[in-house]
């Protein structure tokens, strides 16, 4: 039986109470202070991004891949509005798997995103998966009939057991989005990277009002990448909560 029980985490005087999550990254319902001081209703903003707490907290983020924070009961002034939208014909740049800041010659280094407390929920979903692997996933997933001659060498080499050297990861993600575009309508290439997702074990789960999602976004060791997910058929019609984000590393 595999073991649950979440490992210890100490941020000076206080200890996040995490959740028994077997799943990627770590999960943050609560906070708890050595001295029993109670816990400010934006523990994100008032603890966690707040010296001394604040590079510890980053340096988790970047061990970890992704700190989920849940129950949060304020959003702050830095956070912006989630831009994009999807249709029933063509996928959105955003449902694409990518790091963010790509534009940019410096990707920030953590990237927060945030479901705020709002009238309407958020029904769809935001996928989280580690790089490279889910290049790797990419390839794996991808129809034969969809394997071009520029492709063909890191499919074969990927179903072999190799591994894209992460030099070349952003070349290949590139040539397999050209691809998906191209030659998959918009529900295949939905349907193509939800199997993705399932590949490399990415995090997905529903949004709850005031939670936060810190994805690590650019270190030398463990990132992330995230996307605009539909779990399910896009039909249009149904509204949906609007979502934040923010640089901490870069903006605090």
């Amino acid at each position: 039986m595999t073991d649950l029980a979440p490992t210890p985490v100490q941020l000076g005087p206080w200890r996040p109470r995490l959740a028994a999550w077997s799943g990627l990254g770590l999960v943050i319902e609560a906070l708890e202070h050595n001295g029993g001081l109670p816990t400010p209703v934006n523990y994100v903003d008032d603890v966690l991004l707040r010296e001394p707490q604040r590079e510890p907290f980053l340096a988790l983020i970047d061990h970890a891949g992704l700190v989920v924070c849940k129950q949060v009961g304020a959003d702050h002034p830095t956070h912006r509005e989630v831009r994009g939208r999807s249709s029933r014909g063509r996928l959105s740049q955003g449902e694409y798997y990518h790091h963010d800041g790509c534009s940019g010659p410096v990707k920030p280094r953590v990237v927060e995103i945030r479901c705020p407390h709002q009238a309407t929920p958020r029904h769809i979903a935001t996928a989280i998966a580690p790089f490279p692997a889910s290049v790797h996933a990419m390839l794996h997933e991808l129809p034969a009939a969809l394997v071009t001659a520029e492709l063909a060498p890191w499919h074969a080499l990927t179903l072999a057991g190799g591994e894209v050297p992460l030099a070349d990861c952003d070349l290949v993600q590139g040539l397999l989005n050209r691809t998906i575009r191209r030659d998959l309508d918009a529900e295949s290439a939905r349907a193509y990277f939800r199997a993705v997702d399932l590949r490399a074990g990415a995090y997905r789960e529903p949004w709850s009002f005031g939670e936060s999602r810190f994805i690590a976004n650019r270190n030398p060791g463990r990132t992330m990448q995230h996307r605009r997910a539909y779990l399910d058929l896009h039909s249009g019609g149904q509204q949906n909560g609007h979502l934040l984000k923010r640089w901490p590393a870069e903006e605090a």
